[in-house]
């Protein structure tokens, strides 16, 4: 049966990423592309996403940085729809659709996108509370990094009751995946 997850990395503290939006504190963990959560594995059953605008910013600033727009090459070949309520770049022949409004009517066409695959929420806890709030979140998998930041964009800014499924070791983050509705 085809899910929506959130698949995401937190700091101890429970932030996303930091108040500048960096996830500098990320990429200085160890972790075995293989193991327990690994992203190989989950991008594997993921056939749509779904992302704030902040997460495409991020993307944009980080995978396109010094390259000339024509250039840009989109890094998931996913259908992908992007939340947002401004104008954005548009990375040349991407898969990606700009919608704003309500998560339900776009979560229908998402599904059917991903033809019997997972949806993944990418990132944003805000957008990952709206799939929630509309009972359409099935999981939550979060890798918790050994740093804390004090402040920053948190991993969910609402109550959310979850159940907690496994969990396990991926070199230096500690791992679980959680169903929603305790």
């Amino acid at each position: 049966m085809a899910l929506t997850r959130y698949y995401t990395a937190a700091t101890l503290d429970g932030f996303i990423a930091d108040a500048e939006n960096s996830l500098d504190w990320l990429f200085t963990r160890a972790r075995d592309p293989d193991g327990f959560l690994s992203y190989g594995a989950f991008i594997a059953d993921v056939g749509a996403l779904a992302m704030g605008a902040t997460s495409y910013e991020w993307i944009l600033g980080h995978e396109f940085a010094g390259q000339d727009q024509d250039d840009w090459v989109w890094p998931y070949e996913q259908p992908s729809w992007v939340f947002t309520h401004r104008e954005l770049p548009v990375v040349p022949d991407a898969p990606v659709e700009f919608v704003s409004g309500g998560v339900a009517p776009v979560h229908a066409r998402m599904v059917e996108a991903a033809g019997g695959k997972d949806v993944w929420v990418v990132g944003g806890g805000d957008l990952v509370g709206q799939f929630a709030d509309a009972g359409l979140l099935d999981e939550v998998l979060v890798k918790l990094a050994p740093v804390t930041l004090g402040a920053g964009a948190p991993l969910l800014p609402r109550r959310l009751e979850l159940r907690l499924e496994e969990a396990g070791r991926n070199g230096d983050f500690v791992c679980a995946r959680y169903t929603v509705g305790g």
